[in-house]
């Protein structure tokens, strides 16, 4: 087992090589003249892997206030690549889902994440890859079990 210097350290790198993932990220979507900024870029890809998800939903999982999501949506939606459909389970919120026009662009940004997480992954053999996203994984899963206690207490 690890020492809890150790473990502080590893939430350091963690933290790091997030930010610098988010970083590379963003950079990338900035000089790819996609016409979306690097906030609106995530909002896509969220919805996307969310697949008709609830506006809240997006922002939870993006770590960003409400309001922020509810911008990026706006502009997203005056362009034509997402639409809000009123919930049939709760009629205060809006469902929120990824129009025919944004599927070239979500393929173009899943290019651009492919080519950061090339980059991120230079030196990694595919086991190593394999193996850091099962225990990534596997630290997500302890994490969202840990946090479900705090969770059931907000509904």
């Amino acid at each position: 087992m690890a020492t809890r210097y150790e473990l502080h350290d590893l939430g350091f790198l963690l933290t790091d090589s997030a930010r610098l993932l988010r970083t590379a990220f963003e950079r990338r979507i900035g000089e790819a003249g996609l016409g979306v900024t690097p906030g609106e870029a995530r909002t896509l890809l969220n919805i996307h892997a969310l697949k008709g998800a609830r506006q809240l939903d997006i922002a939870a999982r993006m770590g960003v206030e409400p309001m922020t999501v509810c911008s990026f949506l706006d502009r997203l939606q005056t362009q034509g690549l997402i639409e809000r459909h009123p919930d049939p389970a709760d009629r205060r919120a809006k469902r929120v889902t990824l129009t025919e026009a944004s599927e070239p662009l979500i393929a173009k940004l899943k290019l651009e994440i492919a080519d950061v997480l090339t980059d991120a992954c230079t030196g990694l053999g595919e086991e190593d890859v394999d193996r850091l996203r099962h225990v990534l994984t596997t630290l997500s899963i302890n994490l969202q079990a840990a946090a479900a206690p705090d969770q059931a207490d907000l509904s």
